[in-house]
């Protein structure tokens, strides 16, 4: 390993303009309440309902709690360097930075794949859903989720720390990610560039895809069924297609093309670190009927009973 010259890193963070900043920390930080307050109040309706018996909102709590290990592996700090001057970050919190928002991050996506799996049992194969989708089931794919992101997040690590910093310490970013560390890199890295488009770029793009295609053939068979039938399975499907565009569009656009647009980058981190968890518990809730009932009969019947 070759660090040993730089053991701290300086966050150039999102612009430089003063006035900006100050208005971006208001709306960052209220961005960052909403995160936590709406997709806890999603994960504590769904554990204290009947909710969680059914395996689209076993995923959906996972979810839920991923938006937030996710968001509070960025948030904090990019909230806080608005305010600072010097925003340093020792070699070792970035590396674990990177770790932990690429862990939760593909967590995430490998959950929306298992979400999209259980649409595609409920609505294609709705004789066999319970066998095909039981707990067990539910588990596994939690678990492969889990181990899948581990996998995905020590690679990205173990690219970096083989790697020597001797020059430049500061990242053009407001986190710690690959590309902008491979460009500080005293050696060429044009190679590990490619390696990581490979891998985090085709893995986004091969799931995107397959989610797509996977709510093709779901919404391509609701045309065969009922109308009321119909009409809720495409609400719920709705939701689960706006969620997937909101967070694999950003995360391709940063992944795919090349590691010089870093400028871009940041704008389209944003869009997957901070946009996308704060408006899922709005899409999950705002045309879900289930979630409206079971948020009502729970959270009413806590004020009902304080009332008396």
């Amino acid at each position: 390993m070759g660090h040993e010259n730089i053991t701290e890193f300086i966050l150039l963070g999102l612009f430089s303009d003063e006035d900006a900043k100050v208005a971006c920390f208001v709306v960052f930080s209220l961005c960052y309440i909403v995160i936590l307050s709406g997709n806890l109040f999603i994960l504590l309706t769904i554990r204290g309902s009947r909710l969680r018996e059914q395996p689209m909102y076993f995923f959906l709590s996972y979810l839920s709690f991923m938006d937030v290990c996710f968001t509070s592996t960025v948030a904090p700090r990019l909230i806080t360097d608005l305010l600072v001057e010097q925003k340093t970050i020792s070699y070792d919190s970035c590396m674990a930075q990177m770790f932990y928002a690429h862990f939760f991050g593909a967590t995430e996506m490998f959950i929306l794949v298992a979400m999209a799996y259980d649409r595609y049992a409920a609505i294609c194969r709705p004789l066999h859903y319970m066998v095909i989708m039981n707990r067990q089931v539910c588990y596994v794919l939690l678990m492969a989720s889990i181990l899948g992101a581990f996998l995905h997040s020590i690679l990205q690590v173990l690219i970096i720390i083989e790697l020597p910093f001797c020059g430049p310490n500061q990242i053009d970013h407001y986190l710690c990610d690959i590309f902008p560390l491979l460009k500080l890199a005293c050696t060429d890295t044009s190679l590990l560039v490619i390696v990581v488009i490979t891998t985090t770029g085709m893995i986004s793009v091969v799931t995107f895809v397959a989610l797509v295609i996977s709510y093709i053939i779901i919404l391509s068979t609701l045309r065969t069924r009922s109308s009321q039938s119909c009409r809720k399975a495409l609400s719920t499907c709705s939701s689960h297609i706006t969620v997937v565009f909101l967070f694999f569009l950003p995360l391709i656009f940063t992944y795919v093309p090349t590691a010089d647009s870093v400028s871009n980058d940041k704008v389209f981190a944003l869009f997957y670190t901070m946009f996308a968890p704060m408006f899922n518990p709005f899409i999950y809730t705002l045309r879900n009927t289930d979630m409206k009932n079971a948020m009502r009969k729970m959270w009413c019947r806590d004020t009902r009973f304080e009332g008396k």
